[in-house]
């Protein structure tokens, strides 16, 4: 579901770039009350593990299309709503820079339908209502099942709204949202049980650190913390290295929709902001759509699974870079934290 930036206008497009920025500050600020330096390894390794969850497209049955882990309710039951959005940012930031993957224009509208209503409404409004601080498994299970399903349903809505308000004839309101709802709901009952199960994971090995158990955080060297936190990344390093080989190659959700709306699954787009941003990604984007870039003409019908040294590197790459920038904001706010608390003191003297 990540938005090429033909999708937007300039308008929508710069519109989403600033709510974005003004959320990311938002959380930093929020997350300062409880991110300390045991919490920003953990959220290196999730962003990680959600880079490489999305490199998987599975298909849907009958349809011909595919789909693949959003990741932003995971991101948000784990870390907690505010560090989540910081990661799924991340994720996106280093998916559109280095990977060609969304595009750089429609960066916040992508921020906004794959991390902002996850973490900020799905997560808060669904799955900690119904789960409370301590649920049964079977609590958990449907909370994560059902506020996947809604999240997605909200993040393929923003789409639809976002083209919309952007003036795309090619994709009427709704034709495409007839099509973009039923098969994101299709997708979020994957993502529901992909979802539900890290999250049994993560509670049966150390369930301190999903966000907000109802008890203190256990302490750093905790073998349960150190087993959940190790376990994460060796998935995100076998599904980046040889998993993401067996991603469907039939097109996602998004690019379905609009193909079967407009009868191709990409617009045109003209204008300098277009252009500017085309011309960015297109110097930045070392290993373009997770591979590496192509010298001679494409093959006709590509092999599945798809073993490419260059999708290996971009899931060893892409997860390390989305590690990275994520503890890098989780740090920002760490310091931010102690600058307030030194601030404090020194009132009190």
């Amino acid at each position: 579901m990540h938005m090429a930036d033909a999708l937007v206008s300039p308008a929508v497009g710069g519109a989403l770039w600033a709510a974005t920025l003004g959320v990311a500050a938002y959380s930093v600020r929020k997350a300062k009350a409880d991110i300390d330096d045991k919490k920003i390894p953990l959220m290196g390794v999730m962003a990680a593990f959600v880079f490489a969850a999305q490199m998987i497209n599975f298909s849907i049955p009958g349809t011909g299309s595919s789909g693949h882990l959003g990741g932003g309710l995971l991101l948000a039951a784990i870390l907690g709503p505010y560090a989540g959005f910081l990661a799924m940012s991340s994720v996106l930031a280093i998916q559109a820079l280095f990977f060609a993957d969304g595009g750089l224009l429609a960066y916040g509208c992508n921020v906004f339908n794959l991390g902002f209503f996850t973490c900020f409404i799905a997560y808060p409004l669904i799955y900690k209502k119904m789960t409370g601080n301590d649920s049964s498994k079977a609590r958990s299970f449907a909370a994560a099942m059902i506020a996947a399903v809604a999240g997605l349903q909200m993040g393929a809505f923003g789409v639809v709204l976002e083209t919309l308000l952007s003036g795309k004839t090619e994709l009427p309101f709704g034709a495409f949202v007839a099509l973009m709802q039923p098969i994101h709901l299709a997708i979020g009952i994957v993502e529901g049980f992909v979802t539900a199960a890290v999250i049994a994971y993560v509670r049966k090995v150390s369930p301190r650190l999903l966000d907000g158990y109802g008890t203190p955080a256990e302490p750093a060297a905790a073998p349960g913390r150190r087993k959940a936190i190790g376990g994460l990344a060796i998935a995100a390093l076998a599904i980046g290295i040889g998993l993401s080989w067996f991603a469907s190659a039939n097109p996602d959700g998004l690019e379905w929709s609009m193909e079967r709306t407009s009868g191709s699954p990409e617009l045109e787009a003209t204008g300098r902001a277009y252009e500017t941003a085309a011309t960015i990604q297109a110097a930045t984007a070392f290993l373009p759509d997770y591979g590496f870039k192509a010298s001679g003409p494409e093959e006709s019908a590509p092999a599945w699974p798809a073993v490419d040294a260059g999708t290996s590197l971009s899931g060893i790459l892409g997860g390390a870079m989305a590690l990275g920038l994520s503890a890098l904001a989780g740090f920002a706010a760490f310091r931010l934290r102690r600058r307030t608390a030194r601030r404090a003191r020194s009132g009190e003297a």
